[in-house]
């Protein structure tokens, strides 16, 4: 019997007019649909006059229902995948049954759609060439200062997802990693209330503090300024001295003459000056 298919159907973030017409199709012809949350998906499908059936999965249950699932994959059963909103796969237990899917030769495909992250990357006005999605960032405190030291010296836009309960104590922890940066906190994305604020980390912390959050948010930073790094970058080796500095390439094989080309890239010279310095 031939294999049935798992489809990844991206959902509306907030408004329920932003789904495609495939994906209304896919939903109207699978057999059945799993759903984040079965009641929130009931709400979209009623919108869009569907009636099919339900079946729960999310992160609390995936290990038991993905060997299910696989199963009536195999027998030849047509299933979508839907999150909350959005597109499945991202920050959501998707992304584990897609592997159990390939692992086992079942094809998987998807209609793509709304993921608020790029939603909200093209909102901020923030470079969009190269950028970095974290998702949520771990609630344990050392794992999520883990997270931000690998990325503090990036020079990508960073993104993040945050809950409202954990925003305040999230900018602190950013200010405290990354330094205060220019920052576009998004909420209420494609709905009524949509919320655009364009600040500093600094000064989003103080308006927090003061007032609550509420909502579901997508933080969009700035990277760091590539020559603020460089700068940085040079100033370090101040701390070594010259002729240090050429004896350290030298001791791992380079000629004196590579040793001195690499030193004046480190400092942002030319091998000449380094030439003359070690020559006095």
């Amino acid at each position: 019997m031939q294999y049935g298919t798992l489809t990844l159907c991206a959902t509306p973030i907030g408004n329920l007019d932003d789904i495609t017409l495939r994906t209304i199709k896919v939903l109207q012809n699978v057999d059945y649909i799993l759903a984040e949350d079965t009641r929130h998906t009931r709400k979209l499908l009623n919108h869009l006059n569907i009636d099919k059936k339900l079946v729960s999965y999310h992160e609390h249950n995936k290990i038991e229902k993905g060997k299910s699932i696989i199963e009536h994959l195999k027998s030849g059963t047509n299933i979508a995948l839907v999150t909350d909103a959005g597109t499945p796969g991202i920050s959501d237990p998707g992304e584990d049954l897609v592997k159990l899917c390939l692992a086992e030769d079942i094809v998987v495909t998807s209609t793509p759609g709304a993921a608020a992250f790029v939603t909200a990357l093209i909102l901020s006005g923030k470079c969009t060439r190269r950028f970095i999605f974290e998702g949520f960032l771990p609630t344990d405190k050392k794992q999520k200062n883990t997270v931000l030291s690998s990325i503090e010296n990036d020079c990508r836009t960073l993104i993040f997802y945050e809950a409202p309960h954990r925003l305040t104590k999230t900018l602190t922890t950013l200010y405290e990693i990354l330094g205060d940066r220019e920052i576009s906190i998004i909420k209420e994305l494609t709905k009524k209330h949509e919320t655009i604020i364009n600040t500093t980390i600094a000064q989003a912390i103080k308006s927090y503090n003061q007032n609550p959050a509420k909502g579901e948010f997508v933080l969009v930073i700035a990277g760091k300024d590539a020559a603020e790094l460089r700068q940085q970058q040079i100033m370090e080796w101040d701390k070594v001295s010259i002729e240090e500095h050429v004896s350290m390439y030298i001791e791992k094989g380079a000629t004196q003459k590579e040793a001195m080309k690499l030193v004046a890239k480190d400092r942002g010279v030319t091998k000449r000056d380094i030439y003359a310095k070690i020559k006095l």
